[in-house]
């Protein structure tokens, strides 16, 4: 074969760089691929997608097992295309969009059951699927409502009602009166309603725009009660290990207590005579720290140390004039 450096470089170039998109291809669709991907695909019709979208997790009793892979209109229905891996889908199972975080996050849960494998070509009927409630959707709508309605007139045909009522018994005359109280109330408080209705919109915004933050606050909460569970089992393991230990060393003493306690009195004994002679003690101390001192002078020269000897020799051995006039006691520094 011949090297590199001696081939075309266009057409190695434009090799290599077919070779970067295949490559890049299959990573994108890695999850279709047999070995590395795959899984079963099945299809399920919904009245309503409640905001499920592609690539939300699926679940079989809380475990995730696949995602879902597309959600479309067909017809009056919601299509949703979903795959899993390694899970068993009953002929009967059922299939539900459930609220994955309180911001509106979804997942689709699936109740694996039936006597029967489900066939992925056969769709999953509306009576085995269910859709949420979407709290958000029902505040928007509520607010879009009250923006439309004609306070004034309604509080107009409320006090129509209770003219035409006038004469009827006082029961109904209670009843209509109240309604007419209820529409001035709601008549009044008309801006303010639509004010709060408007705020709640614009939280709920807000919450949903910081759902990712809220989920990773959610994750490291869950690793910090894990490491306190850890610590906590950590300080219960060094507890327990505490008292069994207080338990041998009480074992230990009830065990050799008959050779413990004459150590002991004699300890005692031995720490009372101390206590006894302390003054003596000190006045030992006191008179033998100058001496050492002078002895760690004297030997620290070297491997020697100067002495003194008096009266060794007698007097009468002695040439005239060798006594120091001081007697016995040491010359001083210098040999004088």
């Amino acid at each position: 074969m011949k090297p590199f450096r001696e081939r075309n470089p266009i057409a190695v170039a434009v090799v290599g760089l077919a070779v970067l998109i295949v490559l890049a291809l299959v990573a994108y669709r890695a999850d279709d691929l047999p070995i590395i991907g795959g899984g079963t695909t099945y299809t399920a019709d919904f009245s309503d997608s409640a905001g499920l979208r592609p690539g939300n997790e699926v679940r079989v009793a809380g475990v995730k097992v696949g995602k879902v892979t597309g959600v479309g209109l067909d017809g009056a229905k919601v299509k949703v295309a979903f795959r899993v891996k390694d899970t068993w889908i009953g002929d009967t199972s059922r299939v539900s969009i459930m609220i994955k975080t309180l911001l509106g996050d979804k997942y689709l849960a699936v109740e694996p059951t039936g006597g029967g494998r489900q066939r992925p070509g056969q769709r999953i009927p509306l009576a085995r699927t269910t859709s949420p409630y979407d709290v958000t959707q029902a505040f928007n709508g509520l607010a879009t409502t009250f923006d439309q309605l004609d306070s004034k007139k309604i509080e107009a045909s409320l006090e129509a009602l209770a003219q035409t009522f006038k004469n009827t018994p006082p029961v109904v005359h209670q009843a209509l009166t109240g309604l007419s109280s209820l529409s001035e109330t709601i008549s009044s408080r008309d801006s303010q309603l639509v004010k709060l209705l408007a705020g709640t919109k614009q939280i709920t915004g807000t919450l949903a725009a910081q759902n990712d933050n809220f989920q990773a606050l959610l994750q490291d909460g869950n690793l910090l009660l894990g490491e306190i569970q850890q610590r906590r089992d950590a300080i219960n393991a060094l507890l327990t290990g505490s008292v069994q230990l207080a338990r041998q060393l009480s074992g230990l003493v009830d065990d050799n207590q008959a050779q413990l306690d004459p150590t002991l009195r004699a300890l005692d004994t031995t720490t009372a005579m101390l206590q006894r002679n302390e003054g003596s003690l000190d006045r030992v101390l006191a008179i033998a720290a100058p001496y050492f001192r002078l002895l760690g002078n004297d030997v620290g020269n070297g491997r020697w140390f100067d002495a003194y000897l008096c009266g060794v020799i007698p007097r009468n051995y002695l040439p005239p004039g060798s006594l120091p006039a001081t007697g016995c006691m040491p010359p001083k520094q210098g040999g004088r």
